[in-house]
């Protein structure tokens, strides 16, 4: 995808507060696909020292609606109706990644999924999900 979209997702991303206070990045988009991180700090762990659950899930969810955005860049944006997320090792290092795609899609509602990943490749959880998408009212 080009530069544009890219800076695009990343400007738009910075106006969601808990997408910045997490600083969620994302690094590559694709038709269909996208590339997040999120840098791992002490307050982001669990009691184990490994990154908490529910910001594994934040993560995951971004990916997944900014995957299924990019298929629909004249909406106004992506809402999470369902996500499963089953988690496989610990999140751990100084990021953690998600890979998002689209398996199908509608003119209204995507099916995709993610993984999240260490920085030495290493699965920490996968996620499915369906996103509506919220298209611009029409008069």
């Amino acid at each position: 995808m080009s530069s544009d979209a890219l800076q695009f997702t990343r400007e738009y991303q910075k106006k969601i507060p808990f997408v910045a206070h997490l600083r969620i990045l994302t690094e590559t988009l694709g038709k269909g696909t996208a590339q997040l991180s999120l840098p791992i700090e002490p307050h982001l762990t669990n009691s184990l020292g490994t990154v908490h659950g529910g910001v594994i899930m934040s993560l995951l969810d971004v990916a997944l609606c900014t995957a299924a955005r990019t298929l629909h860049p004249d909406s106004v944006g992506v809402v999470t109706i369902d996500m499963s997320t089953s988690f496989i090792g610990g999140g751990g290092g100084a990021s953690l990644f998600a890979d998002a795609r689209v398996m199908k899609d509608a003119r209204t509602m995507s099916f995709v999924e993610a993984e999240a990943k260490n920085e030495d490749g290493s699965i920490v959880a996968k996620a499915i999900a369906t996103v509506r998408v919220r298209l611009k009212e029409t008069k």
